[in-house]
C-alpha cells in the first residue's frame, strides 16, 4: 500500500507483480476513483491457516511475551469472526471462503540486526520451512504472519517502515504466502491507537487483502484503489473485544 499519502500505491519487484503495503495513518482524502474490486482468476484463501512467527529472542521476555501471547488469541478469534464471514461476497466457483484457523506459532531468532530487508525476511522464511521442525509446510491455505521487535526497521522495495509502510503482504514464487508485521513505533504506524491495537488494525487488513488477493494483484484487485484493505486504511471498528480494519463491500459499495 501506500507511502506518504492515504492511498495504496504500488511497489515493482522483479517479477512485476504489486506488494500491498499498509500506509502510514494520514487524514482519508478522496479516492482516486469509484472503489470497485474486480477477480483476476488467480488463487484465493478458502479456509486461511495462520502460523504466527516472531521474530527475535525479545518476543520470548516481557513485555512482547505477553503482547505475544494476546496477538495469538486475537488470530484464534478473529479466524472464526464476522470479519472473515463478510469476506464470502468474494468467493468464487472455485474457491469458497470462509473461516479459518491458526496452526501453531513459533519464535525465531535470526542473528539480530536493527534493520532487516524483504529478502532478508523471504531467505528466512525459507530457511525455516526447510529445516525448523516447527513450521509448517506451505500449502495453498498457509499464511505465515512475521511480527517484528521494537525497533527492528523493515525496509521494502527501497521504503522503510514507519518511514512509508506500516506492514505488507507477499508471496514467494505463488507458493508461499506471508505478511510482515514491523512494530507500531512511531506515531504513523498507530494511528491514535495503542501498539496492540494498531498491530490487530494492521493484522487484519493484511489477513483480509491475503485471504482475497494471495498472490497480489491476481485475486480481487482495483487498479486504482489497491485491495480490499487499501481502500479502507485506517477506518477501524470493534469486532468482539479487538480492533480490526473496516475492509471493502463490492456488495454494499462502502467499507464494513
Amino acid at each position: 500500500m501506500p507511502a506518504r499519502t492515504k492511498h495504496a500505491r504500488q511497489i515493482e519487484v522483479g517479477r512485476g507483480d504489486p506488494i500491498r503495503i499498509v500506509p502510514l495513518h494520514h487524514p482519508q482524502a478522496l479516492q482516486a476513483a469509484a472503489p470497485l474490486l474486480t477477480y483476476r482468476n488467480g488463487p484465493l484463501m478458502a479456509a486461511v491457516e495462520v502460523f504466527t512467527v516472531f521474530w527475535g529472542a525479545e518476543w520470548d521476555s516481557a513485555p512482547l511475551k505477553t503482547m505475544m501471547d494476546n496477538l495469538n488469541e486475537f488470530f484464534d478469534y478473529i479466524l472464526t469472526s464476522a470479519l472473515i464471514e463478510q469476506l464470502a461476497e468474494y468467493s468464487t466457483s472455485n474457491y469458497k471462503i470462509s473461516a479459518g484457523k491458526r496452526t501453531g506459532t513459533t519464535v525465531i531468532t535470526p542473528t539480530a540486526h536493527s534493520s532487516v530487508t524483504d529478502a532478508a525476511i523471504q531467505k528466512q522464511l525459507e530457511n525455516e520451512i526447510a529445516s525448523n521442525k516447527n513450521f509448517p509446510q506451505p500449502g495453498s491455505n498457509t499464511l505465515y504472519f512475521l511480527f517484528m521487535p521494537e525497533g527492528t526497521k523493515v525496509v521494502q522495495g527501497g521504503s522503510s517502515s514507519c518511514q512509508a509502510f506500516c506492514g505488507y503482504h507477499n508471496d514467494i514464487n505463488g507458493q508461499i504466502f506471508y505478511a510482515v508485521m514491523p512494530y507500531p513505533g512511531c506515531a504513523g504506524c498507530t494511528g491514535g491507537l495503542q501498539p496492540f491495537d494498531a498491530l490487530t488494525s494492521t493484522s487484519s487488513h493484511e489477513l483480509c487483502e491475503a485471504i482475497t488477493d494471495p498472490t497480489p494483484g491476481q485475486g480481487w484487485y482495483d487498479d486504482s484503489n489497491g485491495e480490499i484493505g487499501d481502500i479502507c486504511a485506517w477506518k477501524t471498528k470493534q469486532v468482539g473485544k479487538y480492533t480490526v480494519q473496516l475492509e471493502w463491500s463490492n456488495k454494499a459499495n462502502q467499507c464494513i
